[in-house]
């Protein structure tokens, strides 16, 4: 029970093949107490019906992380039901489809800001909002993936908005840290998530990371559930700042 009497929000789960939902699970099974978001009215059903499901009592709110005042609203809300926040999942990111496929050098000036908004910037609006309610320390963890440090062919303006989530996150770990908050990333392998479907080359992405990885397999979402969980446990005090690869060792391989 590693995270008994801690607890948290999740903010990214769709269904249950997110990633924030395998992470979800790892942290309920060691103890925690949730707060989940849902993007939309469209998808509280399928968030709610997971959440009752396994978690009943997880109090559950509507948040548009484009919008900081949504931001602010929703996790007032959920901090208050909580009593307090512990830590803060951050796996939220989008890009227009067009901008995905059209390739990178024609990437629009609105696609690009909108990829920024969603998969970057939120991590500083949720950030800003959650920190007055890690009264005791607490850690912040988001997911971010390859294409951040290297071209993954389809990824495009996704990997630049990953860049900038991972600069955004050491610019806030450094920050605070006098908080006692820690401020870290999981970049994760490809996993078959309904985001995920949405790249022209991701059945290709999993068979090569099925071939080429040291596993010679592809990532399993509990792999980083567990790791967000000792991310979101006392037993990463003193890690901050770092982003950890769950990706069966695929990025240390040249390509």
């Amino acid at each position: 029970m590693l995270l008994n009497n801690k607890c948290g929000v999740i903010v990214g789960v769709a269904n249950k093949r997110s990633i924030a939902w395998a992470i979800a699970e790892s942290l309920s099974r060691e103890g925690a107490k949730l707060g989940f978001t849902y993007q939309t009215e469209r998808l509280l059903e399928k968030v709610k019906s997971l959440v009752e499901g396994t978690m009943p009592g997880s109090p559950l709110c509507e948040c548009d992380v484009s919008n900081d005042d949504h931001v602010k609203k929703a996790i007032d809300e959920l901090g208050q039901a909580l009593g307090k926040i512990d830590f803060l999942v951050h796996s939220v990111a989008f890009a227009n489809k067009d901008d995905l496929s059209n390739g990178f050098v024609n990437t629009s000036r609105d696609g690009f800001k909108l990829s920024m908004d969603v998969s970057a910037y939120s991590l500083i609006s949720l950030a800003r909002a959650a920190a007055p309610y890690m009264t005791e320390g607490g850690s912040i963890i988001a997911m971010t993936y390859l294409g951040s440090t290297r071209v993954v062919p389809g990824y495009n303006v996704m990997g630049v908005a990953k860049a900038a989530l991972e600069s955004s996150l050491r610019y806030l770990a450094n920050e605070l840290g006098a908080k006692n908050i820690r401020v870290n990333g999981i970049s994760a392998g490809p996993i078959n998530t309904l985001a995920a479907r949405g790249l022209s080359h991701f059945t290709a992405l999993l068979k090569y990371a099925a071939e080429r990885s040291p596993f010679k397999r592809n990532t399993d979402p509990s792999e980083v559930g567990d790791t967000a969980l000792f991310l979101a446990s006392n037993l990463s005090r003193g890690i901050t700042g770092e982003i950890i690869h769950v990706d069966t060792g695929l990025h240390m391989l040249a390509q």
